[in-house]
C-alpha cells in the first residue's frame, strides 16, 4: 500500500533561477494611468468633447478671418440683431457681425492666453518651489517675497501693468505669470516639504545624492497626480481672469476678439437680446467645466493608488 502512495507523487526539481522569478503582471505607470483613465465612459465623451471645442476653436477664427475692428455691415440694418437661424447660427449682432465668428476668436484667444500662462507658470513656478521646499535658506526670503506679494491685490496689479505695458495679448501673459508662479511655486514646497523627511530621502541622503537628484527622482515623480490637479484648476482660473480682465478693458484690447470683451459688449443688449449676452458666457462655462473635470480625472487616474 505504502509503494502504491509513492508512485502516486513525483519529486519538485528546484531550478534556482525560476526561484527568483517574481509572479506578478507587468506593471506600466503610463499605461495604468491611461487606462483607468478611459475607464469612465462620461470622462471619455467629456474629453472628446474637450478636444473638439479646442481644436473648433483653434481652427475656425482663422477660416471667418474675424476681427473686432472690421465691420462691414455697420451700414446695413437688415444684418443687426439677427436671430439664430441655421444660416447664422447665433445670430448677427449690433454691427451685423456673426456672433459664432466673435464668440470662437474669443474662446481662441482666451485658450492660447489660459495654456501659455499655465505653462509658464508651472516651468518656472515647480523647480523653485521643489528647490524651495528643500533649501531652508532659501525658504526664509522666499516666504518674505510670497507675503509680499499675496498681499498685493492682483486686479490692482493688473491694472498698473496693462497701463505701463498697453493692451495686447502680450502684456496680458506677462500680468497673469509675473506673480502668479510665486503661488505655484509655494504649493509645490508644501508639498515637498511633506515627503522631503521619509525615510527613503534621508537614507538617499545619507548615501550622499545631490538636493536635484532627489527632487527629480525621490520627490517630483510622487507629485505627478498633485500637480496634475493644480495644473487642471490653473487653466479654467486663467481664463476666467482672462475674461474679467478683458470685461472690465484691461486684457487683450479692442484690436483682439475676447470672450471677455464680447460678454461686456452684449451686456448692453440684456433686455431685447438676452441670447448675446449668454452665448459667450455658455461657450465660457462649457470650456471651463470641461477642462476641470477633464483635468481632475487625469490627476486621479495619475495617482498610483488608483491603479488597483
Amino acid at each position: 500500500m505504502e509503494a502504491e502512495n509513492i508512485n502516486l507523487f513525483e519529486f519538485a526539481a528546484f531550478d534556482e533561477l525560476e526561484s527568483e522569478h517574481i509572479a506578478a503582471p507587468r506593471y506600466s505607470y503610463w499605461k495604468s494611468v491611461w487606462r483607468t483613465f478611459f475607464k469612465n465612459k462620461f470622462t471619455v465623451a467629456v474629453a472628446i468633447l474637450l478636444v473638439f471645442i479646442l481644436c473648433f476653436a483653434l481652427i475656425q477664427p482663422k477660416l471667418s478671418g474675424y476681427s473686432p475692428i472690421v465691420t462691414p455691415n455697420i451700414n446695413n440694418a437688415s444684418m443687426k440683431f439677427l436671430k439664430p437661424s441655421a444660416e447664422h447660427i447665433f445670430g448677427t449682432d449690433h454691427v451685423g457681425n456673426e456672433v459664432f465668428d466673435a464668440v470662437w476668436a474669443g474662446a481662441r484667444n482666451s485658450i492660447i492666453v489660459s495654456f501659455v500662462c499655465t505653462a509658464i507658470n508651472m516651468i518656472v513656478g515647480i523647480p523653485i518651489g521643489a528647490l524651495w521646499g528643500f533649501s531652508k535658506r532659501m525658504d526664509r526670503w522666499m516666504l518674505e517675497v510670497y507675503n509680499v506679494i499675496s498681499n498685493i491685490p492682483f486686479l490692482l496689479l493688473a491694472m498698473i501693468l496693462s497701463y505701463v505695458l498697453g493692451a495686447g495679448m502680450r502684456s496680458l501673459i506677462i500680468t497673469m505669470t509675473c506673480t502668479e508662479w510665486v503661488f505655484v511655486a509655494y504649493f509645490i514646497r508644501t508639498q515637498v516639504m511633506i515627503i522631503r523627511d521619509r525615510e527613503y530621502n534621508m537614507a538617499s541622503k545619507c548615501l550622499g545624492t545631490g538636493t536635484w537628484t532627489m527632487i527629480m527622482k525621490n520627490v517630483l515623480p510622487y507629485l505627478i497626480s498633485v500637480i496634475m490637479t493644480y495644473a487642471s484648476r490653473q487653466i479654467p482660473t486663467l481664463i476666467s481672469y482672462e475674461v474679467f480682465l478683458s470685461w472690465m478693458g484691461l486684457g487683450l484690447g479692442t484690436t483682439n476678439a475676447s470672450l471677455g470683451q464680447s460678454i461686456a459688449m452684449y451686456t448692453s443688449y440684456m433686455n431685447g437680446y438676452p441670447h448675446l449676452f449668454w452665448i459667450p458666457v455658455s461657450v465660457l462655462a462649457i470650456i471651463s467645466i470641461s477642462l476641470y473635470i477633464v483635468g481632475q480625472k487625469l490627476a486621479d487616474a495619475a495617482d498610483p493608488r488608483t491603479h488597483m
